[in-house]
């Protein structure tokens, strides 16, 4: 290319992001909306800034908020040409320099960094003589850290704690009490955690200013993205960093806060002009990401919420929100599908990603994104049925969790003494010990997300109890299935489709995302009881919205379980982003899968009743009416189905179960059509075994 090193950095830049790379001095904020490239914007100001010399790569300090964007942030800059420059997180920035200082300023040997509270936190808890488990723990660790990155002490956080919900049900009182034991609990060991790391670094250079003054000479110039990130310890520990200068650039999005209930805020990236009056803004709008069809819809979803504001009289906590322009050429515009139950949902999206595949999208660049990660299970078994890989974000696999590992020990071990056949129940019973409740907790993080392991395994019982009554299901059996299920979770950890939540799937893309799950309840989540707390909701899905590149499908389901009461709602945020939909609720598409939908009566095959169960609708006939098949029949096509099994390394229910062989043996379809009415014959199973299983009957059993 022709030019000079500058003229080439700046090159391919649009005006706006070259505005960003060409404003080397004095305060600057850049609002930068998703997919407008605002990594590459900063990166090649600092480039710019290092290669014209108004920087000397040493003094300048890029941070961000995980080890994967100061990784990619340090390449770009190599690539650039800027070598030397120091791209961080907060948290390795600071253990850097505390690492350097703490023999000078404190002396002896900087303590150990725990990596995890969890020890500790129980520990501590013993000393109170308070009883805890490992999802009580995680979310009491999660409120600790709340506290420490919102700069309260064990006396300030009463206080600071109302009006928040309780971790793991304990009064802020409790909570107090075990926050001053662990502090303790930490002096006696001589370790510090993650948050006292900035802490101490803060302590510091407030209190040390030959410390401050050496920090200061050496960083002079600096970076922060994701500003609307930032807690109150790192924004502290920022100015700290600056003194009294003023050679700061901010990049961030407001529209893109959704970690509110880690400490962060978005409110130092709002009133930064009003810190530094002399600041200059530059907007990023051009949306290189995403079709013009995903872009119209965000900015819709985000638009709503201000007419909303509008009309009641002032836009309270919400931002007016940047309109993103979109610069890729058009795409297939977002579906929107109701789904009888969230099985029906999770084979319709699995469907669906078969055909993208199919169609040459690669599977790592599919993404199904919902918000919790109990939700994860009926996908994870959904894809593993149709034979595509996938692997979890943020999240262990649902059999490795620990909950779902201890449950099926408790359950294997009572199913060694059951004899009541209740399974529903027992199950039940034997989860109640771990934590389930007939009610799901208020409150948000990882009991909740127990709480979702174990009622996903409820859910199962109910479901299998439903089919296979008539077979003498027993406790036995289902202790059976799990196992069974467990060994076919064994996809492909990498190169996969990606399960997410929606706040793992942060700073990435797909070509092809699916939003699941999008019912109210779960999105807004049902404990987002305050108008902040929904409108950072609405924040999220906008954040899954525009993940997207070019496939979008946004889904629900009216019942949780096949059969269920059709009482779930699609979630607010749709209302009037639908086709069709010009009000709340007005819209609804035909159910996914016709042989879930249970508007019309389905009739015994043998005495022609109407079916009052799920059981008997699986199989077409009563459950007091005798089975009409041949039994050479059925085992025909069992022999079919372990054979199956075995080629594709799957256990045998993935390819068929019990009762969809049984409801195959007795109507013995002779075409795809027949057979795609049955319940459990789904699309996929009926391409990848349709014509095997009409060969299997042809044959006369």
């Amino acid at each position: 290319m022709e030019g000079t090193v500058e003229e080439r950095i700046l090159a391919g830049l649009d005006d706006e992001q070259r505005a960003v790379a060409s404003q080397l001095t004095g305060p600057l904020c850049v609002l930068a909306g998703a997919g407008t490239g605002k990594t590459r914007a900063i990166t090649h100001r600092i480039a710019y800034g290092v290669h014209t010399g108004v920087y000397k790569p040493q003094q300048v300090l890029a941070v961000t908020f995980t080890a994967r964007a100061a990784a990619e942030m340090r390449t770009r800059l190599r690539d650039l040409g800027a070598h030397g420059v120091q791209a961080r997180t907060f948290h390795a920035a600071a253990l850097r320099q505390l690492q350097y200082f703490w023999p000078q300023a404190v002396g002896g040997t900087l303590p150990a960094l725990v990596d995890h509270k969890a020890q500790l936190l129980a520990e501590a808890a013993r000393r109170l003589r308070l009883s805890t488990d490992r999802a009580t723990i995680r979310d009491l660790a999660a409120e600790v850290e709340w506290a420490k990155v919102s700069m309260l002490t064990p006396d300030t956080y009463v206080e600071a704690a109302r009006g928040r919900v309780e971790p793991a049900g304990m009064d802020a009182t409790t909570v107090a009490r075990l926050f001053s034991a662990y502090e303790d609990l930490k002096v006696d060991r001589n370790v510090i955690d993650f948050e006292d790391v900035l802490l101490i670094t803060v302590g510091i250079l407030q209190e040390d200013a030959k410390v401050a003054a050496t920090v200061r000479s050496q960083y002079r110039h600096f970076v922060v993205d994701e500003y609307q990130d930032v807690s109150p310890l790192q924004q502290r520990l920022l100015d700290l960093w600056l003194g009294e200068r003023e050679e700061l650039c901010v990049v961030g999005d407001a529209s893109q806060t959704i970690y509110s209930f880690t400490g962060a805020t978005s409110a130092h990236l709002l009133k930064f002009t009003g810190r530094y009056p002399n600041a200059q803004v530059i907007k990023l709008v051009r949306d290189y990401r995403s079709t013009p069809q995903v872009v119209h819809l965000a900015n819709s979803l985000l638009a709503a919420r201000t007419d909303e504001a509008e009309r009641r009289g002032g836009t309270g906590s919400w931002a007016t929100p940047l309109q993103l322009i979109a610069q890729r050429q058009p795409g297939p515009a977002p579906s929107f599908t109701e789904c009888s139950d969230d099985e029906a949902e999770a084979a319709d999206v699995a469907r669906r990603i078969g055909t993208l595949i199919a169609e040459g999208v690669p599977a790592s660049e599919i993404a199904i994104l919902y918000r919790t990660n109990g939700q994860s299970e009926a996908y994870e078994q959904a894809l593993a049925a149709a034979g595509i890989g996938y692997q979890l974000r943020g999240a262990e696999r649902f059999f490795a969790r620990r909950e779902v590992r201890e449950s099926l020990l408790q359950l294997r071990a009572a199913a060694r003494a059951a004899t009541n056949e209740d399974v529903p129940q027992l199950v039940r019973d034997v989860l109640a010990s771990l934590g389930y409740t007939r009610e799901a907790p208020q409150s948000s993080g990882a009991v909740r997300e127990k709480w979702e392991s174990l009622a996903a395994l409820v859910s199962l019982a109910d479901e299998l109890h439903q089919a296979r009554s008539g077979q003498g299901f027993t406790l036995q059996d289902f202790v059976a299935e799990l196992e069974e299920r467990a060994s076919a979770q064994h996809a492909p950890t990498v190169q996969g489709v990606t399960l997410a939540s929606l706040h793992s799937a942060k700073g990435l893309e797909w070509d092809a995302v699916f939003l699941v799950g999008l019912s109210e309840g779960l999105m807004p989540i049902s404990f987002a009881d305050t108008p902040d707390a929904v409108d950072e909701e609405r924040r999220l899905l906008y954040v899954g919205i525009t993940r997207a590149r070019k496939h979008l499908a946004l889904s629900w389901s009216t019942s949780r379980t096949p059969g269920g009461r059709a009482s779930r709602k699609p979630s607010r945020f749709l209302d009037g982003l639908r086709p069709e939909s010009s009000g709340p609720r007005s819209f609804r598409q035909p159910t996914v899968r016709k042989e879930r939908k249970v508007s019309a009566p389905a009739h015994c095959r043998t005495c022609g009743k109407v079916l009052g169960t799920g059981a008997e609708r699986k199989i077409g006939r009563c459950g007091d009416c005798p089975a009409n098949y041949s039994e050479e029949t059925f085992e025909a096509l069992r022999n079919w189905r372990l054979q199956a099994a075995r080629e594709t390394e799957v256990p045998a229910f993935v390819v068929f179960t019990d009762a969809t062989l049984v409801a195959i043996a007795e109507a013995r379809p002779d075409s795809l059509e027949k057979l795609a009415q049955l319940a459990g014959v789904g699309p996929a199973k009926l391409d990848r075994y349709g014509e095997s299983v009409l060969n299997v009957l042809a044959q006369g059993h």
